[in-house]
């Protein structure tokens, strides 16, 4: 009797651990927590090599930074080779963006500022550029401008691919968060600046963004509001008055300049939201379409990572209402 009962409880155990595997089997993963692989697509930004790195001897790098959800958090250091990753949307809808992950002029951050920003744009049409670009820091001989010359080269290298790629040359934006904001913004105001010589076709195509979005970004080099350590960067060579000036989009902003929206919380305590508003009082004064979102909480650095029940969690909508009011 005992050993029926034995059996029979032996029996039931088997069959009720074999339902809850395929139970287990047929349940849907979760693909929020799966990070999708990189992309393979690149496009180098200069074929024979970034102008003015005669001096430089540091070598490119990635590294883990670690991340207290377990995703990742990736950055590179001293980009010896620029270049812009590829996002395609399975539908594009007929515009570009060319994102400019922070990093504080010293690292470009790959995933929260760039890869999980191109995934959100791509499952809304949009086809995505991260841009890797050099640092100031490194002995380039262009210094300050060094990061100037990849953004002026990647935008007009995203142009020459929009017939192949299904998207409008003139429907290209920009957005860049922290440090990669002073790059978004300084390509915004020094679009025309003659930063480097020609090498090809793709160079005599413009480098004015359609639409410029900042996120967070350091503007000022004026020392009471500015990011110390974008600054230090910047003027390492050159910290001459005349320089930070330069270096100070604020002070660059006039009339006819694309359509600019900005992003920024109060509680910043990394880069001032100053920088925000003294930017947008620019752009107002100069009649160039603006819109500032400075929200209560939100801190530095948030990207769509860090927003779940802050009140920034609504910039991705609000940059997607504006981007398509002006025609991206």
């Amino acid at each position: 009797m005992l050993n029926r009962r034995g059996a029979l409880a032996a029996f039931v155990t088997g069959v009720l651990g074999s339902l809850a595997a395929r139970k287990a089997e047929a349940a849907p993963v979760d693909k929020s927590q799966i990070t999708p692989p990189d992309p393979t697509e690149v496009i180098a930004l200069w074929p024979d090599g970034a102008p003015g790195g005669e001096g430089v001897s540091v070598e490119e790098k990635i590294v883990e930074r670690g991340d207290a959800k377990g995703l990742k958090d990736r950055a590179q250091v001293h980009t010896r080779k620029p270049k812009l990753v590829v996002f395609r949307p399975r539908k594009p809808n007929g515009a570009a963006v060319m994102l400019i992950p922070g990093g504080g002029y010293e690292r470009v951050v790959l995933d929260k500022e760039g890869y999980e920003t191109a995934r959100w744009l791509n499952a809304r049409g949009y086809t995505c550029f991260v841009l890797f670009y050099r640092m100031p820091g490194d002995g380039w001989a262009a210094g300050g401008d060094a990061p100037l010359q990849d953004a002026q080269r990647g935008i007009r290298l995203v142009r020459a691919k929009a017939a192949e790629m299904g998207f409008a040359a003139d429907r290209v934006a920009i957005m860049g968060f922290s440090a990669g904001g002073h790059l978004a913004a300084n390509l915004t105001v020094r679009f025309d600046a003659p930063a480097y010589a020609p090498i090809d076709a793709a160079d005599q195509l413009p480098a004015k963004p359609n639409l410029s979005a900042l996120m967070y970004p350091v503007i000022s080099m004026d020392p009471a509001i500015a990011h110390a350590g974008s600054r230090k960067q910047l003027l390492t060579a050159d910290a001459s008055p005349g320089h930070a000036l330069e270096l100070s989009p604020e002070k660059q902003v006039r009339e006819g300049l694309s359509p600019v929206f900005q992003v920024h919380a109060a509680d910043d305590k990394t880069v001032p939201v100053e920088n925000s508003l003294m930017m947008f009082a620019a752009l107002k004064a100069k009649a160039v379409p603006a819109e500032l979102h400075v929200f209560e909480e939100g801190g530095h650095g948030f990207g769509l990572r860090f927003v779940t029940g802050k009140p920034v969690a609504a910039w991705p909508t609000l940059f997607e209402t504006f981007a398509k009011r002006h025609g991206l």
